[in-house]
């Protein structure tokens, strides 16, 4: 990912490192599970937990020369320890130190992730019980429909991101697996107590069976969670881009001091963020693709995948890492004008009370199929003439011969509307 949308704690996870140093713990790890169960000595283990070093610079230039990763990366480690580099990656295919360190990664990647979530929570909640109370025209097919709560857009995002939580952690438990099984993943030349031993060690689980490889169904998990949770910041991003249409303009992004809109157009506020936002979300969703397409590979293993998860698992987690801190700042930070919400409300001169004029006049004991077409002849009216709704009914004789004038002037009341608001928030809050 590039440096823009990198923040620092996900990119030094991801940065190459990181990378080598996990690939060290798990030889490490093997290398003591193999001198606690008599396989190489400890002493010899003593010295390559002493002397083991790695230079990324040096692995590159090795690379160079021997066009395989890891060999580069275990040739490094010779240089430093010396005799004893002969019992590092004993019994192991190069898989067994990517994947099980790889399962590190991914899990560490989790937890940060995790930790985004939980900053991006409490502001959703603060946001729905602060607008709880607020009206707010609510919309369907982008046209107006009836009267809501400005709160439970937010209620509605804290709920959907507790199931997002949910869905990381069930990713974190599928990356968390290690395997230390040799080339074709049976044990030919290891004990499976070695890859037992090695995974608890680094607080993996052992894979019950694999090929050379971890299956690569468990990455697709990942990087699916990930473009569900990256979709759902994408839904609550591009509602900030509308409400801040200027047509619209209910609530808007924070427009700082010394902010430019546009380089044409001094007068412009854009929904800048937002916008980035539901960009990154198509980077993610597009990635998890390419998990898919790993799952399948030929016989025991081929290297089809490596080389796309190379990109994929380090750009989407650095990607939504940022678009969750995004989310969070602009969620916190989004300003809110109640005021031209009731100017919008009020737009379509009384339509969004239809629905209970319609219902209200059922309860009179008109048949629903009539009161719809007396409620609806009204509101073509409104639409196309411009008058107001209210007045249209109280005219109506045919109307007004089953409610009284008072009797209409409750159905236009907003307290229908928002009176279950609070079992609803009930819900969701407990």
């Amino acid at each position: 990912m590039i440096e823009r949308y990198t923040l620092p704690e996900m990119g030094a996870l991801w940065s190459e490192k990181t990378r080598f140093q996990k690939w060290l713990d798990v030889e490490l790890a093997v290398c003591e599970v193999h001198a606690e169960m008599g396989t190489i000595p400890r002493a010899a283990v003593a010295e390559i937990k002493a002397r083991a070093r790695f230079s990324v610079a040096r692995i590159n230039e090795i690379e160079k020369t021997t066009n395989h990763d890891v060999i580069a990366f275990t040739t490094n480690l010779a240089e430093s320890i010396g005799d004893a580099a002969r019992f590092v990656h004993y019994g192991l295919t190069s898989s067994d130190i990517v994947d099980t360190a790889n399962a590190l990664l991914l899990r560490d990647a989790c937890d940060l992730l995790l930790a985004k979530v939980d900053a991006l929570l409490p502001v959703l909640k603060r946001r729905a019980l602060e607008f709880k109370g607020t009206p707010q025209v609510g919309r369907t097919h982008g046209i107006h429909a009836e009267p809501t709560s400005f709160g439970l857009t937010f209620a509605l995002w804290y709920d959907e991101m507790r199931r997002d939580r949910e869905r990381l952690l069930r990713a974190r438990e599928a990356v968390a697996v290690g395997k230390i099984s040799g080339a074709v993943g049976a044990f030919a030349l290891l004990d499976p107590a070695v890859e037992e031993k090695v995974c608890a060690r680094l607080g993996l689980k052992p894979a019950p069976v694999s090929t050379q490889i971890i299956q690569r169904d468990s990455y697709a998990e990942y990087l699916s969670t990930l473009a569900i949770v990256a979709s759902s910041l994408e839904k609550f991003a591009l509602q900030v881009r509308h409400w801040q249409r200027t047509e619209v303009r209910e609530a808007q992004e924070r427009f700082s001091k010394g902010q430019k809109g546009s380089s044409a157009m001094p007068h412009k506020r854009n929904p800048i963020i937002s916008e980035r936002i539901c960009g990154m979300a198509r980077v993610v969703r597009a990635n998890s693709v390419v998990g898919l397409e790993n799952v399948a590979l030929w016989h025991e293993r081929d290297i089809s995948h490596s080389s796309a998860e190379r990109v994929v698992l380090p750009d989407s987690s650095i990607a939504l890492d940022y678009m969750l801190h995004k989310t969070t700042s602009l969620i916190d930070g989004l300003v809110v004008y109640p005021e031209r919400m009731l100017e919008n409300l009020n737009a379509t001169r009384g339509l969004i009370f239809s629905g209970q004029l319609l219902l209200v006049l059922t309860q009179k004991g008109v048949a629903r199929e009539t009161a719809y077409e007396w409620a609806q002849r009204n509101a073509m009216k409104v639409w196309d003439e411009e008058k107001d709704f209210q007045t249209l009914v109280k005219a109506d004789p045919d109307i007004s011969a089953h409610l009284s004038r008072e009797e209409i002037e409750r159905v236009f009341s907003l307290d229908t509307y928002l009176r279950n608001v609070g079992a609803i928030f009930d819900r969701v809050f407990g």
